[in-house]
Formats: C-alpha cells, structure tokens, sequence
C-alpha cells in the first residue's frame, strides 16, 4: 500500500491507522518540546552578558528579552492554535518552529551596542514562534491518546521542562568559547533547534475521525462528538475557563517567584556557594520537566480538581517553609518540591482543559488559556522580588507567595465541569424501550 492509499484509508476508516503511529508522533513532539523548552536556559546567557569582560549589561537590562519572550508566548499559542485547529498541526508546528529559531540566530549578532537586536530576535521572534509551535503537540496529543491524555501531554511539556537541563551546560561551553560577545552562542544553537523542529514535526498529524487506540472499548453509548465541543467564543462565555486560566496563573505566579530567585536565596538563606546554586538551579530544571509528568499521571488517576488542589497546597507549605530552611538539604528539598508542583501545574491543565471543552478546539481553547503563563511569569518575580528588596527580606516575599497559592486552592473547590462537559462526561443516554411483541 502506497503512502497516498494509505492516507485515503486512514482518513475514512481508523482502524488502519498503525498501532506505533502515535508513538512516533509523542517521540516527535517530545523532540519539538526539548528545543523549545531551551528559553529556560535564558539565565545561563544573561549571567554571561552581565559579565564586564562581554558586554556589561545591568540585570534589569538583561531580563528584557526573556520577559518579552514568555510575553509574546500567549500571543504565538493563540494564533498558532486557530490555524491549527482549522489546517493541522504539522505546517503550524514547522512554521512556528522556524519562527523560533530564526529568532534565535538573529539574537546571535547583537551586540554591546544592538541590544534592540537581541530583544527583537529573541525576545519578539523566538517568543512568538515558541508560542505557536508549543501549543501544537498539546492539541494533538490528547486526540490520539484519549486514553491516557493526561499523562501523555504530561511527558510533551515534560520535555520542555527539560529543554533548560540540556542547552544550560551546552550553551556554557559555546560562550566559553568566546566570553567577550556569549550572543554568538545563539547562532548554533539556533540552527540546533531548526534541525531539531523540522525533523520532530515532521511527524505531526491529527488521527482520522473516530480513531480509537487498539484495546480501547467502544463507547457504551454515543457521546458527544467534535461538532458538540465548545467553539473559542463558547468556552470564553463560561466562567470555568476563567476559573482554569486564574489556577494556571496562581500556580506559575507561585512556582516563577522561586525560580527567579532560587541561585540568591539558596546562597543567603541557606549557604550555598556559587558553585552549589548553580547546580541546585539544574535540579530545580529537572523537577520542573519531571513535575509536568509526574502530576499529569497523577491527575488521570485521582481527577483534575483534587490534584491542582493538591499540587497548590504542597507548593504553598514548601513556600512558607523555604526563608526557615537554614540547612541545605532542606532548602533544596523544599525549593525541588515547589517547582515539582510549578511543573505539574503546566502538565496537567492541558488535558483539564481538553476534559472541560472538547478536544477538537483544544488548540485555540487552551493557547488563549497560555495569557496566565505570561501574567504569572511577569507578577511572580516582580512580587517576589520587590518584596525581598535591599534588605533580602524573604520570609516576607515566600510568606506572602505561599499564602497566594494556598488561597487559590480555593478555585479547585468551585471549578466544575462546564454542563456540556458534564453531560459528556457522563454520556447519559435514555434507554430504548424492548420493542412490543405482536398481538396474538
């Protein structure tokens, strides 16, 4: 059977899709994710352009173009996400992964004196492109495992979870290279994650109508099907999406602020030396991808709700606890289990939504939901941070942190399924009454 035969079938009939096929396709969006998931590296970059043997730049200065970056993330996912959800996710994901990375390679010639470069390239391109090609793999993942959506898209975002761990020490022995101008260190990189992108998303596409994975059992009865799903204006006229997206914010506000200052506040709360921040930053990069796995199992088992209440809840304790942890196990302990948490938020709101709303918008639905990355990825360290101060007062920033994320377990109490979802979910069918026997 020829590529062009093969397709014609699998469109009409779904039971000739083959059984490797969406493992193909998670393999492939697990490669888009590792590249993409390289902004976290961002910190590696800005130390070295701090540096008065490169470029001399101020902190503050330095944070414009990652800040810019998860700003036009929300802008990229919800674009991205429409045209996906009306062309596919495969020239959506490769067009928005060039984007990215020809971002990145323009980053590579700024300068001490182009700085308006860098945040162009990385900050407007690479954001916006990382936007768009990141909310493909989420969309199309829970439609070719509706049977275990929660997990897979999980291990997805799990991979971007770990895109840090892999370009941090990478992108270090680049800028050892040539310690006077780190930029140049985006120009690989970024044709790094071009290869990495187009070859990942070469993979993608959405599953024939009715598919259903092999040792799946049919439906009982008829559910709601794709027609039935909630549109973009239907979704943003429920208060449960704004329920979703205030959860998802709260989460990363909480998770961020400890991120933004876990190398400063392990050296002075707990003692730590450079050297021993800096591989706890690495740590903090592993739980980050493992929480996003971890959790989204976990809420396939126990149920959405209960386990944003739970993550919430745990993040929050481990945040009032942090400013008290003098010795050092406990601050990593604490600060590892905290992000595992900021992690898993990112994990399972995906599949929470697609449970919600329906799959088959999925794409726009939860790339609008992505405005909470940006917001909370702005408000936590500015709160964090402005509370900490000259004084390094961080029983008052973790305090008041905490306290954030264990009122907004609150949310998980009153956040319902949506009715339409409700009816879904519960496929509640009028029973056929036995046909009359003949008289006589």
């Amino acid at each position: 059977m020829t590529r062009n035969e093969w397709t014609a079938r699998s469109t009409l009939d779904p039971d000739a899709v083959p059984a490797a096929k969406r493992w193909v396709i998670l393999v492939g969006a697990v490669l888009v994710q590792l590249a993409l998931g390289a902004v976290y590296a961002w910190s590696t970059f800005a130390k070295a352009m701090t540096s008065p043997e490169a470029f001399g730049w101020e902190k503050a200065h330095v944070a414009i173009p990652f800040e810019t970056a998860i700003g036009m993330i929300f802008v990229g996912a919800f674009i991205g996400g429409r045209i996906q959800d009306a062309k596919g996710p495969r020239t959506v994901a490769m067009t928005g992964g060039v984007i990215y990375a020809v971002g990145v390679i323009l980053a590579s010639f700024a300068h001490k004196d182009t700085f308006w470069v860098l945040v162009l390239g990385y900050g407007v391109l690479a954001g916006f492109g990382l936007g768009m090609a990141y909310i493909v793999p989420i969309a199309m993942l829970q439609k070719w495992f509706p049977d275990k959506a929660g997990l897979i898209t999980g291990i997805a975002v799990g991979g971007f979870g770990f895109g840090a761990v892999i370009t941090s020490p990478l992108g270090q022995v680049l800028i050892d290279a040539d310690k006077t101008v780190p930029t140049e260190a985006f120009l690989y990189l970024g044709i790094a994650y071009l290869i990495a992108v187009l070859i990942g998303a070469s993979t993608f596409a959405n599953p024939p109508t009715g598919y259903r994975p092999a040792g799946m059992p049919a439906p009982a009865q008829k559910l709601v099907g794709a027609a039935d799903d909630y549109t973009v204006g239907e979704a943003l006229s429920t208060r449960q999406w704004y329920l979703l997206t205030a959860i998802l914010m709260l989460a990363v506000l909480s998770g961020i602020s400890v991120i933004a200052t876990a190398a400063s506040a392990a050296s002075d709360i707990a003692g730590f030396s450079k050297a021993g921040a800096a591989t706890l930053v690495g740590v903090i990069g592993l739980m980050n991808g493992g929480g996003r796995i971890l959790w989204a199992w976990i809420s396939d088992k126990i149920g959405k709700m209960p386990t944003f209440a739970t993550l919430l809840a745990i993040e929050g304790l481990c945040l009032l606890a942090l400013p008290h942890a003098s010795s050092g196990l406990a601050f990593a302990i604490f600060a590892c289990v905290t992000i595992l948490c900021y992690g898993g938020a990112f994990g399972t709101m995906p599949s929470t939504a697609g449970k919600f709303f329906g799959v088959s918008r999925a794409g726009a639905i939860y790339g609008l939901m992505l405005v909470a990355w940006s917001l909370g990825g702005i408000l936590g360290p500015l709160i964090a941070n402005g509370l900490i101060g000259h004084d390094k007062n961080y029983t008052t920033a973790f305090t008041v942190v905490g306290c954030i994320a264990l009122a907004a377990i609150t949310l998980t109490v009153i956040t319902k399924p949506p009715h339409h979802a409700a009816r879904k979910q519960a496929a509640v069918v009028r029973p056929v009454a036995p046909a009359r026997p003949p008289a006589g």
